[in-house]
């Protein structure tokens, strides 16, 4: 089989896409006083309403020790309110406040910006395809952890 180039790595391809969107987003939200984790963890509960730490840790890809950090900052900066599950008294249900909302809403504006250049580079058909394309290798890359992670 012959030798593929490095640079035609599709793997390579994406964390290049990946690097260059996490670099826009991340200056973006400096901007804002966020990281891309608190963003993320902003956006999720304005999506999805009150969730438990361990939740907001499933839906944002990291663990429950980082997410009660990233929480408990939120919480410091007034940006999510925690208060006690009405059934489970020891679970913490983290919903947004006002001000986290406002926060959200004005770093969600310059942050979508790039989606629309994103989506305008694309005809609706390559648009279409490149996201099939994407969450077909997601599927892939999910699978191959998983077996990866099973055979350890």
């Amino acid at each position: 089989m012959a030798e593929v180039p490095v640079e035609e790595y599709l793997c390579s391809r994406i964390r290049r896409a990946e690097q260059a969107l996490m670099a826009h987003h991340e200056a973006v939200l400096r901007g804002h006083g966020l990281t891309m984790t608190q963003y993320t963890v902003l956006l999720t509960l304005s999506r999805e309403g009150g969730m438990s730490g361990a939740q907001v840790a499933r839906a944002c890809g990291v663990t429950q020790q980082t997410m009660a950090t990233v929480l408990t900052g939120l919480q410091t900066r007034g940006l999510v309110a925690r208060e006690p599950s009405a059934v489970h008294a020891k679970v913490l249900v983290a919903t947004l406040t006002d001000e986290g909302r406002e926060l959200l809403d004005r770093a969600y504006r310059e942050v979508i910006v790039l989606e629309r250049a994103l989506t305008g580079a694309f005809t609706p058909e390559e648009h279409s395809s490149l996201c099939d394309l994407l969450e077909r290798a997601t599927g892939v890359l999910i699978r191959q952890t998983r077996q990866s992670e099973a055979a350890s």
